[in-house]
């Protein structure tokens, strides 16, 4: 009977701890580490490559952990596993939507530096209300908060 209740807590916390391996806040946005990184149907090297992500710098939101894997999701909504090791924590962003234009300074009226396109990705280097400060091809500029993925609202 002891046993059984020792096993049966057991599979009460195992799915808790999913999300417990870094102590790092789940989700949470990083970004690929390599040119190529594999993503699997599982976490481990047993399970099959479904998807190749070969952009570095492109940015993913970690979804859950196990171990050393991290189960990614896309700005596409693909999701899969992996290894930490290809990951990231340096912040980037992609333009969403359609053309959004890079300003000056947090504010609609500001100059315009650039017109982005969709999918154009960028380094995250601040927020502000609204505004988020980005690096998008070497142009350091302000672009609205809702243009961008790999950033949630409240940060």
């Amino acid at each position: 009977m002891r046993l059984q209740l020792v096993l049966f807590g057991l599979f009460l916390v195992l799915p808790t701890q999913l999300g417990a391996e870094s102590g790092l806040p789940l989700p949470r946005f990083v970004s690929l580490g390599a040119d190529e990184v594999n993503l699997r149907t599982g976490p481990g090297l047993r399970y099959p490559v479904v998807w190749v992500f070969v952009r570095k710098a492109l940015p993913v939101e970690i979804v859950a952990e196990f171990e050393q894997w991290r189960r990614v999701r896309d700005f596409e909504g693909a999701e899969g596993w992996v290894h930490k090791a290809m990951l990231s924590g340096k912040r980037t962003v992609l333009v969403i939507g359609d053309s959004r234009t890079l300003r000056a300074r947090p504010d609609p009226k500001s100059r315009a530096l650039a017109r982005a396109e969709t999918r154009v990705q960028g380094a995250l280097r601040a927020c502000r209300d609204d505004w988020c400060e980005v690096t998008l091809q070497s142009i350091r500029g302000w672009m609205r908060r809702a243009y961008l993925w790999g950033i949630y609202p409240e940060e």
